[in-house]
């Protein structure tokens, strides 16, 4: 498929919009990015300047526009400068969506967007958000969603075209210095304090709708293993500080590790991977457990037995007991856990490849711009 237009026209600008984007939908873009430039798009990402810096948009051929993450009228018009002559617009996340509404006010550009993940507040913000996700919905040409509950979501909130969206896993870059091979797990494992006993890993930003509190919960029954697991999460956030107090308080045998760029490497000498809460609806380290052939204790929320299918222990969400219990099942029956691993390696065969998210994309851009496929 080509996205040059017919007639000698110039070939297709899409502007792609992300707010603070979480580590799925970031990398998702500059997947998308890379794959829409080596088909002959010309590719714009409006996001702030540290997304680039992460991310390297610019690095996978397109340009990189500095929109900071707010929604207020500075960002919205530097967004709206960035779009000019775009003959589609973009949006990954319900903020960004939002800002997209706002920039292209009075436009007839058409706005794409695709929902991630379902967004999570609490009290007046939550009304708030609802009100948000309404006016995008209804704004929009066209909402991809990454889970059919999303979809379902979607439309229930009044989009005109909701559709289920193809989204790889975008494999991570190595950083320098490890072209030639990764650091051996066992060096890993004695750096954290691992030798000798189970260590199991969750990845998530530490906000409260990840089930942080919930994993410290179930670390209390695993202090009475021989040997003790230990429990390591790799991400930073505002729930920190009340989370190192109750591992101190309570003698957890967990360890909060912060941001890490070897997060590939530390699931590779895991022994198991856990994922307590619902953060996001199509979860990287799902995908990540089941490609590194890393048996999966999750709780299931959003979209999880979508993904994952058989693949993975999934048990009821807020039940630190029965999440405890199925890790404690897990270390017991080597069987049961090898059988994960090969499940896991069958239901990740199934995913989408990025070429194919690619593909997808493109034909509803042609679709909307009324561009004829070329073969």
């Amino acid at each position: 498929m080509s996205s040059h237009s017919p007639h000698g026209q110039s070939s297709l600008r899409t502007v792609q919009v992300l707010g603070g984007g979480n580590a799925g939908s970031s990398a998702h873009v500059r997947s998308l990015a890379a794959g829409l430039v080596a088909r002959g798009v010309r590719v714009t990402v409006c996001a702030p300047g540290e997304a680039d810096d992460t991310y390297d948009f610019t690095g996978a051929g397109a340009e990189h526009v500095h929109v900071p993450r707010s929604s207020d009228p500075g960002s919205v018009a530097a967004l709206r400068a960035a779009c000019t002559d775009a003959d589609l617009v973009h949006a990954h996340g319900l903020h960004a969506s939002f800002r997209a509404v706002l920039a292209l006010s009075g436009r007839r550009t058409p706005l794409i967007v695709t929902w991630h993940n379902r967004a999570h507040a609490e009290g007046a913000r939550a009304h708030l958000l609802r009100l948000l996700e309404r006016r995008v919905a209804r704004t929009a040409t066209v909402v991809l969603g990454t889970t059919s509950d999303l979809v379902d979501r979607a439309r229930r909130t009044g989009a005109r075209d909701a559709r289920l969206a193809a989204v790889a896993l975008p494999r991570r870059r190595r950083t320098e210095g490890n072209e030639e091979s990764e650091s051996p797990s066992s060096k890993l494992r004695a750096e954290l304090g691992a030798m000798g006993r189970p260590l199991l890993m969750a990845v998530g930003s530490l906000d409260r709708h990840r089930g942080h509190d919930l994993l410290l919960d179930a670390a209390r029954v695993w202090r009475g293993l021989d040997p003790v697991p230990l429990v390591v999460v790799a991400g930073e956030g505002p729930q920190r500080a009340e989370l190192q107090r109750r591992i101190e308080d309570e003698e957890l045998p967990v360890r909060l590790l912060g941001r890490r760029d070897d997060v590939s490497e530390l699931l590779a000498a895991a022994d198991l991977a856990l994922l307590p809460g619902g953060g996001e609806s199509r979860s990287v380290l799902a995908q990540e457990a089941l490609h590194a052939r890393v048996p999966l204790v999750a709780a299931l929320t959003g979209g999880i037995r979508e993904l994952v299918g058989d693949a993975a222990e999934l048990v009821p969400p807020h039940d630190p007991e029965a999440f405890a219990a199925a890790v404690v099942r897990l270390l017991d029956d080597p069987e049961r856990a090898e059988l994960l691993r090969d499940l896991g390696t069958r239901q990740a065969a199934d995913w989408p490849t990025e070429d194919e998210t690619v593909a997808q994309v493109l034909s509803v851009y042609d679709e909307l711009t009324q561009l004829q496929p070329m073969i």
